[in-house]
């Protein structure tokens, strides 16, 4: 059962998601390299810009938001652009903060996304938890786009790899997944990873045999703690090569799993 996914990488976690003429954007980051974002507790730091505009991104039907609360996630050009969507998702108490166009999703609640030529998608929030059990930085959600027949596409989110996104690769046909990685690592919230290894996304691609890897959120930021050439490596050592796609900025590639 195909999937047929249009994928434009914007940067860091931010990327459009076309499915049926339907048009998806996630965590929209969009100010330039050099932004600093200052916080009581820590300072994040962004090394690379978007390599597109608000404007170039075009028409955006619904935003998956993972969550509102971290600048990596929704910076200040990106929160500006959230009234121009037709509709933005987002863990319940981030659509409290956010108000307007928002919409609360938790775990495994699905409501239906329509097109402007009456085309239908659902969407459906999947479990996420951002870093180990006793340093969660969430709420955060996961999302699945699926078709009338099921086949789905899964944005993780921010997370790491847990049961919930174990259960999300046992209940769902999925056919591309938009994995968030790079080991993020803030030092002033403790050591931990709060986003997914590579050794972990080779988990959840070993999960998901059927489905297109598309990483997601490893680059632009200098949190992340594994980047680079010897990051990517990891998913050849473990022969995925030819499931795992890496996007070049900027460029759309349909990808049909």
């Amino acid at each position: 059962m195909a999937l047929n996914v249009l994928a434009t990488y914007i940067g860091g976690p931010t990327a459009i998601i076309e499915i049926d003429g339907i048009r998806f954007l996630t965590d929209p980051t969009f100010d330039p390299a050099g932004s600093v974002y200052e916080t009581p507790v820590y300072t994040l730091r962004k090394s690379t810009g978007p390599a597109l505009s608000v404007d170039e991104a075009g028409n955006i039907d619904a935003v998956l938001l993972s969550h509102d609360h971290h600048f990596d996630n929704l910076d200040r050009a990106g929160r500006a652009m959230l009234p121009r969507a037709g509709r933005v998702f987002v863990p319940p108490v981030g659509a409290e903060r956010l108000g307007s166009n928002a919409t609360g999703l938790s775990p495994w609640e699905t409501v239906t996304v329509s097109g402007a030529a009456g085309q239908r998608l659902s969407l459906t929030g999947t479990p996420a938890r951002h870093g180990p059990v006793d340093g969660d930085r969430g709420p955060v959600t996961g999302f699945l786009i699926s078709d009338e027949r099921g086949a789905a596409a899964y944005v993780s989110g921010d997370t790491v790899w847990y049961e919930g996104v174990a259960e999300v690769t046992r209940r769902a046909d999925v056919r591309v997944a938009f994995l968030f990685l790079g080991a993020a690592r803030v030092r002033e919230v403790g050591p931990a990873h709060l986003t997914m290894t590579a050794d972990e996304g080779v988990l959840a691609a070993r999960a998901m045999p059927n489905a297109a890897i598309v990483p997601l959120h490893y680059e632009g930021w200098q949190h992340f703690s594994e980047v680079g050439a010897a990051f990517k490596q990891v998913f050849t050592d473990a022969g995925l090569r030819g499931q795992v796609h890496w996007l070049a900025p900027g460029r759309s590639v349909s990808l049909t799993a």
